[in-house]
């Protein structure tokens, strides 16, 4: 976990932007973001912006062997560690932007369940919707999205925009309670059946 730590807190130094906190999440917030993941069948769980893999260790304990599980992570270096530490998972040194590529070229026409550890709040808006519209496109119709957002910064024009921008796109969306236990706290978001283009809510800047 220290490893992780200082691993975590160097790639932040380098690139903030991509990276948008200086240590991985807690179990307690790792537990929450995953519970959408069905305990039974075969599921396509996609993972966008793994880092060290506070998410991961927990989608591979409720996958437990079953389904695919596909990390998509831009940072070189965690993607590296992420391929040595997590054999069984197809970890992809990729754009979250480039998401239905990515499936694509593994066979899945869509994910049953993708899981973000994005910092949603450090991106501008065509970025969010950019990954947005990948995500609903590669999501099945009754798929869901899962998320989190840093109480501290929940109320920023960035993170107010993108919580827009999920109601805009999924038909239900879920606010969870604050995980004060984790460092900084954070509440988690959970999207469902995402609205297929065309049939999408308008979006207000």
């Amino acid at each position: 976990m220290i490893i992780d730590s200082l691993s975590f807190l160097a790639e932040f130094a380098r690139n903030p932007l991509c990276v948008g906190a200086i240590a991985p999440s807690g179990a307690a917030l790792a537990d929450r973001i995953t519970a959408p993941i069905p305990t039974e069948g075969d599921p396509v769980v996609v993972e966008l912006g793994p880092g060290t893999g506070a998410f991961t260790a927990a989608i591979q304990r409720r996958l437990a062997g079953r389904g695919r599980h596909v990390a998509v992570e831009i940072n070189s270096r965690f993607a590296a560690l992420l391929s040595a530490r997590y054999r069984t998972v197809d970890v992809v040194n990729a754009d979250a932007a480039d998401l239905g590529a990515v499936l694509g070229l593994r066979g899945h026409a869509r994910a049953d369940v993708v899981v973000s550890g994005l910092p949603w709040a450090a991106f501008p808006a065509h970025r969010q919707d950019a990954i947005l519209r990948e995500v609903v496109g590669a999501l099945a119709d009754g798929g869901a999205f899962t998320t989190f957002a840093y109480l501290h910064a929940v109320w920023s024009p960035p993170a107010r925009r993108f919580r827009q921008a999920l109601r805009a796109r999924f038909d239900d969306l879920a606010i969870d309670r604050v995980v004060w236990s984790n460092l900084p706290p954070a509440l988690t978001y959970h999207a469902r059946r995402p609205l297929r283009p065309g049939a999408e809510q308008r979006l207000v800047a």
